[in-house]
């Protein structure tokens, strides 16, 4: 069951890589032309770009923590729901540490290939990330 595999190995990345902060456990679970299909600003591609993301994650927001709330899988993608929960701590996109608890909701939708991500596209809620972070209003009360 392939699917299963797969699921497993990109729990395996959340909970090692992001969470722990294991970029060692990257180089079993990406291959090296890995390739991100919506990548952050100044992000490059390959696995040491995607290290060098979650390190850059896991600076701005130390306690980091991702949650997959839900998986779909089929063939050789894995998509899954989450959340990342953190408190803004350091540098992040340019905005200056704010002290400030973040919750944002997410898609990625990964590609497998011989048990490693080849590719990735991820989605999550930027706006509310910068409302939370003091960048931008939210909306008014209601």
């Amino acid at each position: 069951m392939p699917e299963i595999q797969n699921v497993a190995i990109m729990q395996r990345f959340v909970e090692e890589v992001i969470n722990q902060g294991r970029l060692e456990a990257a180089d079993e679970l990406v291959h090296e032309d890995f390739v991100e299909l919506d990548p952050l600003p100044g992000q490059q591609q390959g696995r040491q770009g995607l290290k060098d993301v979650v390190v850059m994650m896991r600076t701005a927001f130390p306690d980091i923590q991702w949650v997959i709330e839900e998986t779909i899988a089929s063939g050789d993608k894995v998509v899954s729901r989450f959340k990342w929960s953190g408190t803004h701590s350091g540098d992040f996109l340019g905005v200056p540490a704010t002290g400030r608890k973040v919750a944002v909701p997410g898609v990625v939708i990964d590609r497998l290939s011989d048990g490693k991500m080849a590719d990735s596209r991820i989605l999550m809620d930027t706006l509310g990330l910068m409302q939370q972070l003091g960048v931008i209003p939210g909306p008014p009360p209601a």
